[in-house]
């Protein structure tokens, strides 16, 4: 099993570490740990809204597609370590940053 800790940028919510299965996604291990973490597309890249920042772990996840680099940068506030929760397979420990989820541009 790996780990991923949740981050919230707004500092509500204490940091929450969780274990995963390998191949589990960021945004499954969010769902399956009862973090709130959007997901309007139900998961099917068509949209930003599980949009997080990742902070450790960047280099084990699979490379970014250009279809989730064009959602990327419709989410709020997109920076160099933004991804889509739901394309991100772990394979190793991670940490993510939920951003401010009370924004969205309805994508």
């Amino acid at each position: 099993t790996f780990k991923v800790k949740f981050n919230f940028i707004d500092q509500s919510s204490e940091p929450i570490e969780v274990e995963v299965r390998k191949g589990d996604t960021i945004l499954d291990a969010a769902l399956d740990n009862d973090i709130s973490l959007h997901h309007n597309c139900g998961a099917v890249l068509a949209c930003s809204t599980c949009h997080v920042y990742v902070t450790k772990g960047m280099d084990t996840l699979p490379e970014i597609s250009d279809a989730e680099e064009d959602f990327i940068d419709r989410a709020v506030n997109p920076k160099l370590n933004s991804r889509l929760a739901c394309q991100c397979r772990i394979t190793a420990d991670v940490e993510v940053t939920i951003p401010d989820q009370s924004v969205h541009l309805g994508h």
